[in-house]
Parts: structure tokens; C-alpha cells; sequence
């Protein structure tokens, strides 16, 4: 279990010192395969560090670029999150019925039982294949698959391609924001960063490991395997702690190197989520409340920017 750990290490630090680690945790704690809490998150936050040093020693792109193609990664997430289920049902041919979450229907395909609207797509494949595309580094294809998004959202009614668009009710969200395809600023922005992504020279773009799908598979699973519906606490607790790790991740990333560049993906997921309380209020899951949401979600943002300011000036100090 101690090698999962080494997985926060970025690829040449673990050719090099992986084992060195290993052995180090061996000896310090015999017969255990994993070492403390404690021990456990200050190696996770090394590993970040040590991510995010050699990130930002690649000057093979700028950083505002990279900042650009994360933003895209996070919103191509946020945009899938509602359709994790559907997609999952979909892949494996599974008919939900009473599990269906907040559709019109429970039956969405031609092998469900019962009444149903039959309709030959997930909307959550576009999402899914905008990820997919921006993590191989390749914006030409999802910039199409984002004005594809754009296109099902103003024209969700009616059809049989993707069938009503997505959910009736509210998505899972760990602050309760209801988008889903609808939301034309999600799709518009998402679609945005991606012309901007194909304009600047693709290939300067970071490639990222199919291995980087295996959380979403592990997603799919929990929403749709193991039928926990859009609006259950668990899920939404488990996709509040997520969040909350990713933006201490982004903390650490930015205290190490002083790099603007992971201030970029919470802008805008912040700008997204915040938007669609601001629109939508009445549909707010009121988890917490408003006011609280609003908080949490900017809150983040001159913290990033001042850890970056204060780090550079402890750079440039003699």
C-alpha cells in the first residue's frame, strides 16, 4: 500500500528516490502497510510540491497557457458530474428504474423496461469526451465536442439524439449548485477555453496519462454501480471533500513556487458555480446557506493570489 503513496510523486523523482522512500517507510514503521495520518498527508503534500516544482521548471509553455488548459480540464469535470450515472447505465446497459435520477422517466434506452422516451445518447458522453480529448492534450477535438454541448443545451427539447438533455432536477454538486446542461455559461465558457487552447499552438499543450481516467471510472461507479441518487448527503459530502482537497492542493502548488497558473482553474469554477446561485436561487439545494456558498466559493481566490504574491516576494528577498 506504501507504493500508492509514491503516486503523488511526479515520474523522474520516483525513478530516482521511490525506493529510497519505501525503505524509509519500512523501517520506520515494521509491519505496517500504511504509516499514520500524519505521516500519510505530509508526504502527500511533498508530492505536490514536488509536482508542481517540476511543472513549473517546464518552460516549454507559459504558464497562463497551462492555466487555460487546467481551467478546461475542471470544467469538463464539472460538467460531467450531473451525468456520471447515466453515462455508467448506459456503458453497461443497465436499466435504473426506480433508481433514475430526477429524469422524467425512469426508462432513457431501448432495453428498459417499462414506459419510456427512447433515445440513442447519454448527454454525459460530451462532457466525458471533452475531458478525455483536453487530457491527451488535443483541444482541436474537444473544441467541437464543447459546441456540441453548447448546441444539446439550446436545444433540448424535442429530440430523440440525446433525449430531454439531461436532468430535470438538481445536480450533485458538494455545494449543491444546480447546473446541468441547460447552464449555456458552463458549455459556453468550457467551449471558450478551448478555442483558446487550438489558437495557441496544440501542441506546446501537456499530455496528460489515460491513467488520470481511472477517478471518473471509480465515480461512475459509486453514482451509477452502486445507485446513489443526485441528491443523497453521501454523495454530496464525498464530492465536498474532494473539492476541499483539490483546493488545499492548489494552496500547496501555489506556496511552493509562487505560480499564478492553478488560480486560474478555481476562478473558474468559482465564476460557474457562483453564477448559477446567482441566476438560479430558488433552485439552490440550500446545503448550506447562500451566503456561506458564496463565501466558500470566492474566498479561495485572493487566498491563492496573495500566497503567489508573498511567495515571489520571498523569492526576490536577498
Amino acid at each position: 500500500m506504501n507504493r500508492l503513496l509514491l503516486a503523488a510523486y511526479p515520474e523522474p523523482h520516483r525513478s530516482r528516490y521511490g525506493e529510497e522512500l519505501l525503505a524509509c517507510l519500512a523501517e520506520a514503521y515494521p509491519g505496517r502497510s500504511w504509516p499514520p495520518p500524519r505521516e500519510v498527508a505530509a508526504l502527500a503534500r511533498a508530492g505536490v510540491q514536488a509536482r508542481a516544482r517540476a511543472v513549473v521548471d517546464d518552460t516549454t509553455r507559459p504558464w497562463w497557457l497551462d492555466g487555460i488548459h487546467l481551467a478546461a480540464l475542471a470544467l469538463a469535470a464539472l460538467a460531467l458530474v450531473p451525468y456520471l450515472q447515466d453515462v455508467w447505465h448506459w456503458a453497461l446497459h443497465i436499466d435504473p428504474g426506480q433508481h433514475a435520477i430526477a429524469f422524467h422517466f425512469s426508462g432513457w434506452y431501448p432495453w428498459a423496461e417499462g414506459p419510456t422516451r427512447i433515445r440513442l445518447l447519454p448527454y454525459g458522453l460530451l462532457p466525458l469526451g471533452c475531458l478525455i480529448a483536453l487530457l491527451r492534450g488535443r483541444p482541436g477535438i474537444a473544441l467541437p465536442v464543447a459546441a456540441a454541448m453548447i448546441w444539446a443545451g439550446a436545444t433540448s427539447h424535442g429530440r430523440t439524439l440525446f433525449g430531454d438533455e439531461g436532468k430535470a432536477g438538481l445536480g450533485y454538486y458538494g455545494l449543491g449548485t444546480p447546473i446541468t446542461a441547460r447552464d449555456l455559461v458552463l458549455a459556453g465558457t468550457l467551449c471558450t477555453a478551448c478555442a483558446v487552447l487550438t489558437a495557441c499552438r496544440p501542441s506546446r499543450l501537456r499530455r496528460r496519462s489515460y491513467r488520470w481516467l481511472v477517478p471518473v471510472v471509480l465515480a461512475m461507479y459509486v453514482a451509477g454501480g452502486l445507485h446513489i441518487i443526485s441528491v443523497s448527503p453521501t454523495f454530496q459530502r464525498g464530492l465536498f471533500a474532494i473539492e476541499v482537497a483539490a483546493l488545499i492542493a492548489a494552496w500547496v502548488a501555489t506556496a511552493s513556487t509562487g505560480d499564478h497558473r492553478w488560480l486560474i482553474p478555481v476562478a473558474a469554477v468559482a465564476f460557474i458555480r457562483t453564477q448559477a446561485i446567482v441566476i438560479q436561487p430558488q433552485g439552490f439545494m440550500q446545503s448550506l446557506p447562500n451566503l456561506v456558498v458564496l463565501v466558500l466559493l470566492i474566498a479561495p481566490l485572493p487566498v491563492l493570489a496573495i500566497t503567489a504574491q508573498r511567495r515571489q516576494g520571498q523569492a526576490l528577498a536577498p
